[in-house]
């Protein structure tokens, strides 16, 4: 017995070494320039969609309370399947609808999410783990406290792409007003 657990333990840990060898060799071939260029110069433009930047201002002129957000959010992560009214309408509002379309005209782009000013989705093109991003980097550094700035997250393996999640401010003239983050399969950079 003693036998076969050492050598279920080494099958474990060759496994193991073999995959973060294939994501390290995975690593070498993303070119983290591009992927910057694409951001800065293609992603970002996302922020500055009529459809998406009205959404964004409709939603926060709402002025949610953080206690609503949470309230939601803790409704939104007990969904473990399937999904809900809130959920279907923030995938197929006139805003989710402008992301699918960004996200049909740019092959690299896996998802699009959009949220305001604190955090709180507006839209989306798949179901999100959470309705609350205001308590994530990813928010933090794209709403950047209004003034806005691209966010370029590390590149990671999922589902055998090479993502990284870049979020860009969602702008109304020269202010962040919300943001959006954009899964992107580096792979399939222009």
């Amino acid at each position: 017995m003693k036998k076969a657990i050492i050598i279920a333990t080494a099958i474990v840990f060759v496994i193991t070494l073999v995959g973060a060898a294939f994501a390290a060799d995975m690593m070498k071939k993303v070119d983290t320039k591009m992927l910057n260029w694409t951001a800065n110069t293609q992603i970002a433009k996302f922020g500055h969609d009529k459809t998406i930047v009205k959404a964004v201002y409709k939603q926060d002129k709402e002025k949610m309370t953080l206690k609503q957000i949470k309230d939601k959010d803790y409704i939104w992560r007990s969904v473990l399947s399937g999904t809900i009214d809130i959920m279907n309408e923030m995938m197929n509002n006139d805003c989710a609808k402008a992301a699918k379309a960004l996200m049909a005209s740019h092959p690299y782009v896996t998802e699009i999410f959009v949220y305001d000013n604190q955090g709180a989705n507006v839209c989306m093109t798949s179901k999100t783990g959470d309705y609350w991003q205001g308590d994530e980097g990813k928010f933090w550094n794209s709403y950047n406290g209004g003034i806005g700035s691209v966010f370029v997250d590390a590149v990671e393996e999922d589902g055998g792409k090479m993502i990284s999640q870049v979020s860009v401010p969602v702008m109304k003239k020269y202010r962040a007003i919300g943001a959006m983050t954009v899964g992107v399969d580096v792979s399939k950079l222009p």
